[in-house]
């Protein structure tokens, strides 16, 4: 076996062996606002259930490795002691990870993963309407770890209000697992399943994702394409060029199809992560 100190590893190796050594990890999709009420949205895996009476959840959003600065939602706890944690299931798995995309303040990040807005009935923090369990939270405490890159800082919530989908209910009320379909999160880019196991998705873009709040209408309000294909769309810098939008076009012999039909396509080409066809099949 190979076997270290943690003053052995750099913190960038460290903080990758940890998070593959201890995973699948459940994802508390934190929505919080700041002092001026602007909303934010972003996952954090550094979380899970600690007390049912009370009951309280803690998640850390961590100083970033790279350059030791402080997320939104941590100064936004700190400023409105209030969040509300939204579960993740697979189906919004992708417009979850565009999420993550690290915005300029202010940015909604709602919008830029195509989500909705759905407003509290105790805190002021928005809840995600997809989003099939949605947990409004006062925020009891944050107790600081460190204050170098990777330290972690504990947001201790309290469950004040909880919202579940009936569609994930079985007839006596209890949870059915299978139904609520949860993804988890692993080391480097994999996820986890809860029903079937693991599954890779490439990280967001350092530089920032164009957003599904930048797509165009007849994408947007496709009948083919779900949230999470637009959330795969939607973290691209730049479009193709017009000169390989026409090469494929040509190649594919696409000049008949209808839109559904390129819809479908495309729908495909995401199903196999090749997202540079797809863009090239909607723009044909």
């Amino acid at each position: 076996m190979l076997s270290f100190t943690p003053q052995e590893l750099t913190t960038p190796k460290l903080h990758g062996y940890l998070l593959s050594a201890v995973a699948p990890r459940p994802i508390a999709f934190a929505s919080t606002i700041d002092a001026n009420g602007n909303p934010n949205l972003s996952p954090f895996s550094f979380f899970n259930v600690f007390s049912a009476n009370p009951p309280i959840l803690i998640f850390s959003p961590a100083r970033r490795v790279r350059d030791n600065t402080i997320k939104h939602t941590l100064e936004n706890v700190e400023a409105v002691k209030e969040v509300v944690i939204n579960v993740v299931n697979y189906d919004l798995v992708h417009q979850m990870s565009l999420s993550s995309t690290e915005y300029p303040e202010g940015v909604n990040e709602f919008e830029k993963a195509g989500l909705t807005m759905l407003s509290s009935d105790i805190v002021k923090p928005f809840r995600v309407a997809e989003s099939p369990i949605q947990l409004e939270c006062k925020v009891n405490q944050v107790v600081k770890l460190g204050t170098e890159g990777g330290a972690g800082n504990l947001v201790v919530c309290e469950v004040v209000k909880l919202h579940i989908e009936e569609g994930v209910l079985n007839q006596d009320q209890s949870i059915n697992q299978e139904l609520l379909d949860l993804v988890a999160r692993a080391g480097g880019s994999y996820y986890s399943r809860a029903k079937e196991g693991f599954f890779e998705i490439p990280k967001p873009l350092s530089t920032l994702g164009i957003g599904v709040d930048s797509l165009p209408e007849e994408i947007k309000n496709s009948a083919i394409l779900t949230g999470n294909d637009l959330g795969m769309l939607a973290n691209v810098e730049n479009l193709p060029e017009e000169k390989s939008i026409k090469a494929f076009k040509n190649e594919h012999n696409l000049s008949s199809l209808s839109t559904e039909i390129k819809h479908k396509k495309a729908k495909d080409f995401l199903s196999f992560n090749d997202l540079e066809s797809a863009w090239k099949m909607l723009l044909s």
